[in-house]
Order: C-alpha cells, then structure tokens, then sequence
C-alpha cells in the first residue's frame, strides 16, 4: 500500500526539487519484480546486507529486514527529518506536506 501511494501520489511530491525512492532489504531481482508489478515510476534500491539499513539505525536484527521508516535528507546530506510514524494509504501526501512544512524548494 505504501509503494501504491507513491506512485499513486507522485505528482505531489515532483512539485519540489527532489529525489525519492525506497529501499529495500530484498535482493535487486525481488525488487525489480515488484516494482514492475506495480507499475511504480521511482526506483526500488536493494540493500541485501542491511548494510545501509543498519548505518541508519532502521535494521531489525530479528525479522533480518529494515524498519519501516522514511529520511527527508538534505542536497547536502543532512536529514532534516526522520518519519517513523508511518501511514501506508497517505504517506506520498504526508511527505509532500512535510516537504512543503521544511521549506524545500519547488521545480
């Protein structure tokens, strides 16, 4: 439902100078899969390791997967806000507003 909202929504989040995609602890081919399968339009990033998801501190040592969390990162690398309350149906929109909430610039 998450990744549906994003595509679903995504005009509202390519009103802002932005870059977004998600990440996954599945394997590339997993991911590649399932994006076409849900006809996203953003990429689908694999971090088989964890490696990324544990630099992040979003790993779940328990379940091997990463927690469900969202990172509004700055064009110069500082996370401006970190989201782990997340709605699956409306988070595209809620990161929208969070974007227009922190100021970041419109295309």
């Amino acid at each position: 439902r998450e990744c549906k909202s994003f595509r679903e929504n995504g005009e509202a989040l390519r009103k802002y100078n932005d870059a977004y995609f998600t990440v996954s602890c599945d394997k590339a081919e997993t991911n590649a899969s399932f994006a076409k399968e849900l006809n996203l339009d953003y990429a689908i990033l694999s971090d088989p390791t964890g490696k990324a998801a544990k630099a992040y501190g979003v790993f779940n040592d328990t379940r091997g997967v990463s927690k469900r969390v969202t990172f509004i990162i700055s064009k110069d690398g500082k996370i401006l806000k970190v989201d782990q309350k997340i709605s699956v149906g409306s988070h595209a929109s809620d990161i929208a507003e969070a974007l227009g909430a922190l100021n970041i610039e419109k295309r």
